[in-house]
């Protein structure tokens, strides 16, 4: 293998790379999250439920998953420059591809092959980066790294909100089309690769284990995404694909442990801290999806706002993580114990989303959710680094690049799972509170017929005959019902995401001291 300091570049190439590789992770990260404030926009031109439309989201974390852990062995196997740059095609043809979908399977599908190619740059620009500079200015690169992961999250929505507000829902994925273009061509001329050691043979690659991972995944998403609409194991498709996820499972896991050249090493997992690690990083991923997710959709259909007001409401607790980031990277660095962080993470969470849970209305102002969203940013800066250099404190060597992909697709997973989950749990608890206020509502009391006949009145006075007016009516109180119905369920998912964080705390004992200093720039991945 090539010696490191090959790769090192000075002056004018290297602030290229280094836009390069920004400019690709940032391509990655906001579309994530641009996609969020867009979501009732599709369902409208698409004509599709809120649970279709949640496979937008969930179609490219999937890819995502599937991808992050077998970067490492497609880049040797390819040459990195060659697997980036193929990335970064993949990734902007299928944006066109999905600007011009013209029905929502279309568009998940389209999604899925852009998380094919956006799960490889992420974890590849961060390798780019480093290697390109010096040992001792790598903290530097980073630390630019850093803030533009970080900045991803923060211009997705408002730059979402803005496309959909201004011009229209496809432009979200046009933009990422020129700046797919310029990344491509500078990736060529500028870019290196290492040069790795021996290839693996066609017949030595593990394509049963990539076919295994994907029959886990694809399956169990599917599962979770339409349990709920096919009356979960009445349906034969929903008990197929279950048994399926199962055995795609088992059958990935005994693939891994006992083949030569595994797409993955599982070995690692025999690390105490990386096991809690990976699991923290799955609910922290369940949490952070999630929340995203809720929080468009409430103040857009509940609400009534607009997208970019809706994407704007985000970026105040966004700002607020990149504050903290350099704040606990130092901290880390001083020997602050990271389980402290983390346990006072949960906890700044947990307070969060109880504060949610008790101040959303169908009529809940932006001034209610700053400051709960304010301590959300925190929660997320106390818990996103020190989780993943906990998870790596006692791996050496390879280990830690191969911890920190496992890192990277168990928090991509939690999200998946948060989002089918949490799509799931709306539909089922606004259906349990509509049919519990209505039991509750008696057409015979005063209040209720007052209240109709206001409404009645309101509409004769705009022309309506009586009984139109009548039944007109009736569907307002309709509608109020299944607002007021909506709104329950959404607190009831902000209390349970809490509770499930006020849990984790307790798992922080668990953890063994490292020895060794991760680099904090490892959580990113």
């Amino acid at each position: 293998m090539v010696q490191e300091d090959d790769l090192v570049e000075y002056g004018f190439r290297r602030v290229i790379i280094t836009i390069t590789a920004v400019m690709c992770a940032l391509l990655e990260i906001v579309d994530t999250t641009i996609v969020n404030v867009a979501l009732t926009d599709m369902r409208g031109s698409l004509g599709a439920t809120l649970t279709d439309v949640a496979w937008v989201i969930t179609a490219y974390a999937i890819a995502n998953v599937i991808v992050i852990p077998m970067t490492s062995w497609l880049s040797q196997q390819f040459g990195r420059k060659n697997y980036f740059a193929a990335s970064i095609i993949i990734f902007t043809v299928s944006s066109f591809l999905c600007g011009n979908a013209s029905n929502i399977w279309e568009l998940v599908a389209f999604r899925f092959i852009q998380g094919l190619g956006g799960g490889a740059l992420l974890v590849t620009a961060q390798t780019i980066i480093t290697e390109s500079y010096p040992v001792a200015k790598r903290g530097m690169a980073q630390a630019i790294y850093g803030m533009g992961v970080i900045v991803g999250p923060t211009l997705g929505p408002p730059l979402g909100g803005y496309l959909v507000e201004n011009y229209s829902w496809p432009y979200i994925f046009y933009i990422n089309i020129p700046l797919g273009i310029i990344a491509t061509f500078l990736t060529i001329t500028y870019v290196k690769s290492p040069k790795y050691g021996e290839k693996l043979k066609a017949n030595q690659v593990d394509w049963w284990g990539i076919i295994f991972l994907m029959a886990f995944i694809g399956s169990l998403q599917f599962v979770l995404e339409h349990g709920q609409q096919d009356d979960w194991f009445d349906d034969n498709l929903i008990v197929f694909l279950s048994v399926l996820s199962i055995v795609g499972l088992l059958a990935f896991i005994w693939r891994e442990l006992t083949y030569k050249h595994p797409i993955v090493n599982l070995t690692v997992l025999k690390d105490g801290n990386l096991r809690i690690g990976t699991i923290m990083c799955f609910i922290l991923g369940f949490g952070l999806y999630g929340s995203t997710l809720i929080l468009p959709i409430y103040t857009q259909s509940i609400l009534g706002w607009t997208a970019l007001d809706a994407g704007l409401l985000l970026i105040p607790g966004s700002i607020t993580t990149a504050f903290m980031m350099p704040i606990i990277g130092k901290l880390i660095q001083r020997g602050v114990p990271q389980g402290y962080m983390v346990a006072l993470g949960f906890l700044v969470f947990f307070i969060f989303t109880f504060w949610m849970h008790n101040i959303i209305t169908p009529d809940t102002g932006e001034e209610h959710m700053f400051w709960p969203l304010f301590l959300r940013g925190i929660g997320l800066g106390l818990l996103f680094v020190p989780i993943t250099t906990l998870s790596l404190s006692t791996l050496k060597g390879k280990q830690i690049g191969e911890g920190a992909a496992f890192t990277g697709m168990m928090r991509q997973l939690g999200g998946s799972f948060g989002i089918a989950i949490i799509t799931t749990f709306i539909t089922r608890f606004t259906q349990e509170h509509r049919v519990n206020l209505n039991s509750h509502l008696n057409v015979t009391s005063l209040e209720v017929q007052q209240r109709i006949q206001q409404l009645q009145q309101g509409f004769m006075s705009k022309g309506f005959t009586s009984n139109e007016a009548l039944g007109k009516a009736y569907q307002v109180m309709d509608l109020t019902i299944l607002q007021q119905s909506t709104v329950m369920s959404y607190m009831d998912i902000f209390m349970y995401l809490g509770v499930m964080f006020l849990f984790c705390i307790p798992i922080i004992f668990f953890i063994k001291r490292g020895k060794n200093k991760i680099n904090p720039a490892d959580a990113m991945h």
